[in-house]
């Protein structure tokens, strides 16, 4: 395994200031500190207790700031084994025994689960479409009542399915990133 050369802190709850070590190999692009900051702010009374998914897991930012803020459990779904290997690893450290880690692809690890869950983290790849698939797969089935969708996308894609409704959304030069709840 190659030696982790970079890395993302934890911004709040019980392991504020640890960091997590991310692959050298591995192609992930965390979500910058300012913009989890935001989106925990948006969060802060939907995270305690929480079942979590963080698919397309990468860093693991998401699913860990979770975690350390008091979320129940939190599903993470990586495919890349060297992120899964930094995952697990700083789960360890931690001692994160509500956080699970499935070597896997999000989009059928998405479709087979029966689990429901509260809070989603979708921050796929930029290059590729899957985040709208994702957010397509959440709709059967996959989503508690009130569930919120954290989704992180290129800022020129396309709109939201009409599916989902709007709670917060925020751009910065390259992304948009959003809370969603399942319309209707």
């Amino acid at each position: 395994m190659s030696k982790p050369h970079r890395g993302v802190r934890i911004i709040g709850g019980q392991w504020r200031g640890s960091r997590i070590d991310i692959a050298a190999a591995a192609a992930i692009r965390p979500t910058p500190d300012r913009v989890r900051e935001t989106v925990f702010n948006w969060l802060q009374k939907k995270v305690a207790n929480a079942v979590c998914l963080d698919a397309f897991a990468g860093s693991g930012a998401l699913g860990f700031e979770a975690a350390s803020r008091g979320a129940a459990r939190v599903v993470m779904i990586e495919q890349d084994a060297r992120a899964v290997a930094a995952l697990a690893s700083f789960s360890a450290k931690v001692n994160a025994t509500q956080v699970e880690i499935h070597c896997d692809d999000a989009l059928s690890w998405i479709a087979a689960t029966a689990l429901r869950f509260d809070l989603v983290f979708v921050d796929a790849p930029f290059a590729t479409e899957l985040w709208p698939r994702a957010l397509s797969l959440l709709l059967e089935g996959r989503l508690n009542p009130e569930a919120t969708v954290y989704v992180e996308t290129p800022r020129a894609a396309a709109d939201f399915d009409q599916a989902w409704r709007v709670l917060k959304s925020a751009t910065t030069r390259e992304t948009r990133y959003a809370l969603l709840r399942q319309a209707g």
